[in-house]
């Protein structure tokens, strides 16, 4: 079974290769996340906030489909 950390990171992680961006490119634009906290949501390893989602979300111009 699928989890929701891990539709989200497929998504987050398909969003920025789309964009051609690097993971320390995202993490700048958000500003309040690490290029290393990236990773571990593209590889479903970090809970992350909504508020941090959000702001991802909105960088990579993605609304979140669970």
């Amino acid at each position: 079974m699928t989890t929701t950390r891990q539709i989200i990171a497929k998504q987050v992680k398909e969003a920025r290769e789309k964009k051609g961006w690097t993971q320390a490119e995202v993490a700048q634009k958000v500003g309040s996340i690490t290029p290393n906290y990236l990773a571990m949501i593209e590889r479903a390893e970090a809970n992350a906030s909504l508020e941090k989602l959000d702001k991802i979300g909105k960088v990579l111009g993605i609304t979140f489909m669970i």
